[in-house]
């Protein structure tokens, strides 16, 4: 258990760190995890920083984020997109998402919902 909090803390303290290195951090380290736990922390984390490249992350990549193959951690996620105040940068990425020609067609297809339910929400 003190192993998750230690862990807890290091996923926090990267939310909140400016370094543009602790996006990619949090990319290698916490979305690739085998424990379900961390990446929902890591994702709520990299939705949490609200930057382009953090959103990135979350969204348009494979196997993360909205796109994770565990539901719970992609419904966390989405929940967690929904629960933004400003949702300008999300709509961007997502948007981005939707028109990249080299996008698989299920990541496009996810990011179109999530931005429906987005804008149901409003």
């Amino acid at each position: 258990m003190k192993t998750i909090n230690k862990i807890d803390n290091i996923i926090e303290a990267l939310s909140r760190h400016e370094d543009p290195k602790s996006v990619a951090v949090l990319e290698e380290i916490g979305t690739n995890s085998e424990i379900d736990e961390i990446r929902e922390k890591t994702a709520h984390a990299l939705i949490k920083k609200n930057t382009p490249e953090s959103l990135k992350v979350v969204v348009a990549s494979s196997g993360k984020g909205i796109n994770d193959l565990s539901a719970r951690v992609a419904m966390s996620s989405i929940n967690e997109i929904l629960s933004l105040n400003d949702k300008t940068e999300v709509l961007k990425i997502l948007e981005e998402t939707m028109n990249n020609e080299e996008q698989k067609q299920d990541i496009k297809d996810t990011a179109r919902s999530v931005k429906a339910l987005i804008t149901y929400s409003m």
